[in-house]
Order: structure tokens, then C-alpha cells, then sequence
């Protein structure tokens, strides 16, 4: 057990509201840092750290975007470890407990150098500045986009087109149902405060569930015939739901794997360079088992479900597509950010 384990032992989180629906707070920093650095932030090679951390679903599009796109020059990565208290994200996978850049042991000391009396919750994914060691964004949304629209010079070469002018509309339109149906209804279920709240969440996060998967009977990738934001956004949900949501939120009326066309989906992506190999089960099933303490009171983190499904044929390329439309995968994860084969899906 970590150091942090214990932490969150002593001092863990609230997250069930008894008798109440699960809403979430969606007012985030909204700094941006952009090409003409409207905000006071403009975009600069080596000048900003992505504080993730591999369990969380927000942080995961992060990394994966990153990936995707060949920032790794440009924007360095911090990795949080899978638990953390009420209190905050700490940094206890590095040497002694400090981000090797940022030279902090929790993510909270960020925020606060910014904003001394910050109110809300310390969240990944997080940009910050490393000049003056503040957090400039949390908005997890545009993090993600901004990457597409505003690194453009440090993009690798053939990085992919993530968010096409033509195609964002429909982007947005199919984002926002699966963000308050899918990525956010199993949190519903997992933290509803009633049978009543538990209920109304599951019917929702199914239903949609249904539609995404009857929309993807047809076509390989959510939105036109490349990976797109909508993908990425999906999929981390998708990864996350055997291993936790079907028996740690009791999203149980299906298994990911019972439902086939999602299920072929996801594994088309999970075999694709930047998804899969983002993927760190391991992290996740701690995160959530442990973490939420008013949920598992026991901590027990489960052995299962076999990993093994997700590198098998999908045959999702019948469906025709590119993944990478005119451009070319990713190049394998750099030094220092790969997960360990004993916590991916085993080849």
C-alpha cells in the first residue's frame, strides 16, 4: 500500500448524497491557452505541464489526444497515481513524492498558487504552468480541443484531424449526448442517493447506450469515417466499463463484452496506437475501488474481469474508414510513459 492509500484511508471523499440524484459540477477554470494567448497564456513549446493521471476518464482523453497529435515534445506530462483523499491528487508514483518539473507532492498546490483560496475541487486533467507553477486550465472539454485547434505548429507529422471544421457540428451534437447519458450517466448510477435516482440513471445510460450502438452498426467511427474528439471521448467510458461500472456502479444490465457492437468498436480502438497502450487497468480498478470508500467500504480492488478479449479480431474494418484519415498512427509512447504490460490487456 502507498503512502497516498493511506491517505485516502484517513481522510476519503464523500460521493453518494443520500436521497438525492448525482449531479456534477461543471464549472471548471476557464483559462485557455491559445495561439494569440488571449488569456495570458499563449501556446509555447516546453512552457506548460499536463497533470494527469491514468485512472481518471477525463485525464485519459488527454493523454490519448496528446498522443495522438505528437505533443509529447511540446507539453510534457505529470502522472498523479490512481488514489487520492478528499484533499487532493498527489504525485506518489515519482521519487519521493514530488513531480520531478513541477517539484510539488499534490496537484492542490497548483491551484492554489494561483488562486490562494480556491473553492472548488482539485481535478485531472490539469495545464500548468511551470514558469510560475500555476494551474491555468481544468476544463477538460477544451483541453482536449484546444490541442487540436491551437498546437497545430508543434502537431507531429501526419497527426490526425481530430476535430475538421466540417465535421464539428455533428462533433459537438454527438459529444453532448454521450457526455450526459454515457460518460456522466454511469456516475449517476454509481453515485445516486436512491433507488429512485439509481433507477431513472440506469434507464438513461442504457437507452443511450442502445442508440450509440445502432448508430455505430453501420460506420466504424462515431462522426464521418476517421477517429475523431467523439471517439476519443467514448472510448475512455468504454474501457472503464467491466472493469468498474457494471459491478462497482451497478451498470449491470449488460457487460461491455455481451454487447457486440460496442464491444467490436471499442476494441477497434483499444488495437489502435494511442488508445489502448493509454490504457492502464491496473490504475483504474484502484482508483475507483479504493477511492470511493462510501461505495466499497471494504477497498477490496477485484481481481477481474479477463483482460484478455481486447486484443482479439473485431473485424470492425469491414465498415471501411481510416483511422488516421490522411495521416499515420502515432509513434510507440515515450520513455517514461508506458504502461506496463502486467496492466494492459495481455497479447
Amino acid at each position: 500500500m502507498s503512502t497516498h492509500d493511506t491517505a485516502t484511508e484517513s481522510n476519503p471523499g464523500k460521493y453518494v448524497e443520500p436521497g438525492a440524484d448525482f449531479v456534477r459540477d461543471t464549472n471548471y477554470i476557464e483559462t485557455r491557452i491559445t495561439r494569440d494567448g488571449a488569456d495570458g497564456y499563449p501556446v509555447e513549446a516546453g512552457r506548460y505541464r499536463l497533470v494527469v493521471a491514468r485512472a481518471c476518464p477525463w485525464a485519459n482523453r488527454a493523454i490519448i489526444v496528446r498522443r495522438l497529435l505528437g505533443l509529447e515534445g511540446a507539453i510534457s506530462m505529470g502522472l498523479c497515481g490512481p488514489t487520492h483523499d478528499a484533499d487532493s491528487w498527489t504525485f506518489d508514483l515519482d521519487p519521493g513524492g514530488l513531480d520531478p518539473v513541477l517539484q510539488i507532492p499534490r496537484l492542490k498546490d497548483a491551484y492554489l498558487a494561483r488562486f490562494p483560496d480556491y473553492p472548488k475541487g482539485i481535478t485531472v486533467p490539469a495545464m500548468v504552468d511551470v514558469p510560475t507553477g500555476q494551474v491555468v486550465t481544468n476544463n477538460f472539454p477544451q483541453i482536449t480541443i484546444d490541442f487540436s485547434l491551437e498546437w497545430t505548429d508543434h502537431h507531429r507529422d501526419g497527426a490526425p484531424q481530430l476535430y475538421p471544421e466540417h465535421l464539428r457540428a455533428e462533433i459537438d451534437e454527438v459529444n453532448a449526448g454521450v457526455f450526459t447519458e454515457i460518460n456522466n450517466g454511469v456516475y449517476r448510477c454509481g453515485f445516486a442517493g436512491s433507488q429512485q435516482s439509481y433507477d431513472r440513471a440506469y434507464a438513461r445510460l442504457f437507452s443511450h447506450l442502445d442508440k450509440i450502438s445502432d448508430r455505430l452498426a453501420t460506420q466504424r467511427y462515431l462522426v464521418g469515417d476517421t477517429i475523431t474528439e467523439a471517439d476519443v471521448r467514448l472510448f475512455t467510458t468504454l474501457a472503464r466499463f467491466d472493469p468498474v461500472y457494471h459491478g462497482h456502479f451497478k451498470c449491470n444490465r449488460s457487460k461491455l463484452s455481451e454487447m457486440p457492437v460496442l464491444w467490436a468498436y471499442a476494441r477497434d480502438l483499444f488495437q489502435t496506437p494511442g488508445f489502448g497502450d493509454t490504457t492502464d487497468f491496473t490504475q483504474i480498478k484502484q482508483h475507483y475501488y479504493i477511492v470511493h470508500s462510501d461505495i466499497n467500504p471494504t477497498g477490496i480492488v477485484p481481481q477481474g474481469p479477463d483482460l484478455r478479449g481486447w486484443n482479439t479480431p473485431h473485424h470492425r474494418e469491414e465498415l471501411g474508414g481510416r483511422p488516421f484519415g490522411d495521416g499515420t498512427p502515432p509513434s510507440p509512447p515515450v520513455e517514461g510513459e508506458v504502461v506496463a504490460a502486467q496492466d494492459s490487456a495481455p497479447r
